[in-house]
């Protein structure tokens, strides 16, 4: 039987980086769940609660859909746990296996992200809790706030590298 492939995170050799008003942080790879349905943020948060996912985050992906991160892997039974939970009103896709989280914080990350991004970030129009799928530089990312002055950007694994390489420079101008 052949032997199977290593796991190694994808940016697992990118340090931290701390300058001036910026930090720049790969997080554990975790867990993502992609959830479609026709219910509110405020349900997904309670079933979340129900089937142990209370530390989880809901961040909305678009119409009807949301995605649940958190800093932990889940093992299939914990996912079909919630799957089972939603049967009827939604459903449940792990993506944690193709999507990674950067963290950007500091009082000069907005001014940061707006040199790659057309996204509005000031804290009035992009308060805590606000996601939005769009665009740093040529790559597609959902950027969230989840602090006054911290962003979490998810990004598809291929083009999780490329991004946080980005990022650095930005930081380092």
């Amino acid at each position: 039987m052949p032997e199977r492939p290593e796991h190694k995170p994808t940016l697992a050799d990118k340090a931290t980086v701390e300058g001036s008003g910026i930090r720049l942080e790969p997080l554990p790879e975790g867990h993502l769940l992609h959830v479609m349905g026709a219910f509110d943020g405020d349900s997904l948060a309670n079933a979340l609660s129900t089937t142990g996912l209370a530390t989880s985050s809901v961040r909305a992906a678009g119409y009807q859909q949301w995605y649940i991160t958190g800093e932990e892997s889940l093992p299939p039974s914990r996912i079909a746990l919630l799957a089972d939970h939603l049967k009827g009103r939604g459903f449940v896709s792990d993506q944690s296996h193709g999507r990674i989280r950067i963290a950007l914080s500091g009082p000069r990350a907005a001014d940061l992200l707006a040199q790659g991004t057309a996204v509005d970030l000031d804290a009035a129009a992009f308060p805590i809790g606000q996601s939005a799928v769009t665009l740093f530089g040529h790559v597609s990312v959902q950027l969230t706030r989840t602090q006054a002055t911290r962003f979490e950007l998810t990004v598809l694994r291929s083009f999780a590298e490329d991004l946080y390489e980005m990022l650095e420079h930005a930081a380092a101008v």
